[in-house]
């Protein structure tokens, strides 16, 4: 019987439905024990402002879901919440139309964290290329997959040294992908970026006060804003993927704000690219894979 997601809740092949097992958690990575705290309701939870609780957990639930005993990330750079990113790679996975063999996916923006493609290749055996503009974020990346044995044969990082530039650079000539995917950049400046974390601090703390200031500001300009925000990341990712149209079968990526979606599909029926939009939801929280390909 099929499994039907229902509105609000996670892909139906998300391991991380419903609520963390913090006992199973806690009992992977002992550490992680020290950070738990009780709720209104007295049930045991961590500090989602505390940027160390918050890499503690997604350490815990790498070595528990994905079997990867080493991964860290450099201080100020992303912590990705790893359900909801477990969620995009269900999602595209339906885009393959049943294929499971030798599936090779493009992970533009890996950033310092490589969680798509820890989560794409443990998840469904595939075979990443991951890509990024900052050094430092492709510096650690690699560190990851060549500390876990289980990832040094399944992702090739790559720096992308023009910053202008999406998919040139980094598809070779006879290279070929089943998918591409990308979390863009949301905001059109720092200043946004850090107007924008100040609020979720706040959300998450009811006592300001007792905040670790800065801390939970994760994320270094490329990963967090670039100029004109998603909406133009999206369009130049657009116009280029036209060059690549006989290499990718699909070309995906998130889109934060709904608003945006109307004006980049208007400029893929312009192209004359087939798309679909695949709704994601946890909790109150919605979000969409825009997917397009130029294949009939």
């Amino acid at each position: 019987m099929k499994n039907i997601k229902k509105k609000g809740e996670l892909h139906p092949n998300n391991p991380h439905k419903g609520k963390y097992d913090l006992k199973l958690l806690v009992k992977n990575l002992p550490q992680l024990k020290g950070y738990l705290k009780k709720n209104p309701r007295g049930e045991d939870t961590i500090d989602f402002s505390d940027n160390e609780a918050v890499v503690l957990l997604n350490k815990a639930l790498l070595k528990t879901y994905y079997n990867i005993n080493n991964w860290d990330i450099p201080n100020g750079f992303l912590c990705p919440p790893i359900p909801g990113r477990a969620d995009y790679i269900h999602y595209i996975a339906e885009l393959l139309d049943g294929k499971k063999e030798n599936v090779r996916v493009l992970d533009i923006g890996t950033g310092a964290n490589c969680i798509y493609p820890i989560i794409g290749s443990q998840s469904y055996n595939w075979n990443f290329v991951a890509s990024d503009i900052d050094p430092k974020s492709i510096e650690n990346s690699r560190r990851i997959v060549e500390s876990n044995k289980n990832l040094r044969n399944k992702v090739t990082l790559k720096l992308q040294r023009d910053r202008n530039k999406i998919f040139e650079g980094i598809i070779e000539e006879t290279e070929r992908f089943d998918l591409t995917m990308c979390n863009p950049p949301f905001h059109a400046s720092l200043e946004d970026a850090m107007r924008a974390n100040r609020r979720k601090v706040k959300n998450l703390s009811k006592d300001n006060r007792g905040v670790k200031k800065g801390l939970n500001f994760g994320g270094q300009k490329a990963e967090l804003w670039c100029p004109g925000g998603e909406r133009l990341f999206l369009k130049k990712m657009v116009k280029e993927s036209v060059k690549f149209t006989s290499q990718v079968t699909w070309f995906t990526s998130l889109v934060s704000n709904k608003d945006n979606v109307k004006p980049i599909v208007k400029l893929l029926d312009k192209l004359g690219a087939h798309h679909r939009i695949l709704e994601m939801s946890q909790g109150q929280k919605i979000s969409r894979v825009l997917a397009w390909t130029f294949k009939g």
